[in-house]
């Protein structure tokens, strides 16, 4: 689904073609190995080697090719402009410093070329939102199945940031694997991400969606947005 919006995107709101595309925070590098199934350039970046490692094993089995970066999200540069930028479902978020995220953002307006865009996506919070959450998901595929446990176990507005706990319980059989982490997020309302964005001038946002990924359907940028995703463009004389 994801990977229909991006080609959807590239062709409502790209200008030239799209070839070279980076996955920013790829990790096991779900979008890098399907876009690359579908004929792109694709640059995986992230700063976890032994994610980048599986990665690279995922393509080698496919039989695709993909280009691995170990670096910071936060700070990087490419060695030549790629059209598009893709970051989503919260790895934005990781940055919690306003440096850092406005680091990342000029090193993506840097890295684009004029014309290119920058999909992200990531949650809002509106100012009314409930700081507590609790979610769980479960997915299956053969015999391994694989439950998601979400808890929000520190909330603070001042700071602007929440700790997240991840449980997962992996079942393969008779095999059970548990594992813990938590991890900080920067949080979000819908006026701090545009007085961020204002600071990077060369990009503006050409239209916003949900985690729909609906490309007919876009969203009001309002004070409801919680599941945002943004098209951002780097202007053609920036």
């Amino acid at each position: 689904m994801e990977c229909d919006f991006f080609e959807s995107a590239f062709k409502q709101f790209g200008e030239g073609q799209f070839r070279r595309v980076l996955d920013i925070g790829c990790g096991g590098g779900r979008n890098v190995v399907e876009m690359a199934a579908r004929g792109y350039d694709v640059l995986g970046l992230d700063n976890n080697e032994k994610s980048l490692k599986y990665l690279e094993k995922r393509l080698k089995r496919r039989d695709l090719g993909a280009e691995i970066l170990t670096a910071d999200m936060a700070n990087f540069t490419l060695d030549k402009p790629i059209d598009a930028a893709l970051c989503t479902f919260n790895t934005f978020r990781h940055l919690v410093s306003e440096n850092d995220a406005l680091s990342h953002l000029r090193s993506v307006a840097k890295a684009l070329r004029p014309g290119g865009l920058y999909i992200l996506g990531f949650h809002i919070i509106p100012l009314d939102a409930d700081p507590e959450c609790h979610e769980r998901w479960t997915a299956q595929h053969g015999k391994t199945k694989v439950t998601t446990t979400l808890k929000v176990v520190r909330f603070s507005r001042a700071e602007r940031r929440e700790i997240l706990r991840f449980n997962l319980h992996i079942r393969k059989g008779d095999e059970v694997l548990r594992l813990k982490t938590e991890y900080p997020y920067r949080l979000y309302t819908g006026d701090e991400f545009r007085k961020l964005l204002r600071k990077v001038p060369e990009l503006e946002i050409r239209e916003v969606y949900d985690f729909w990924y609906e490309i007919d359907h876009p969203v009001p940028f309002d004070h409801e947005l919680s599941d945002a995703v943004f098209v951002l463009q780097k202007k053609v004389d920036a």
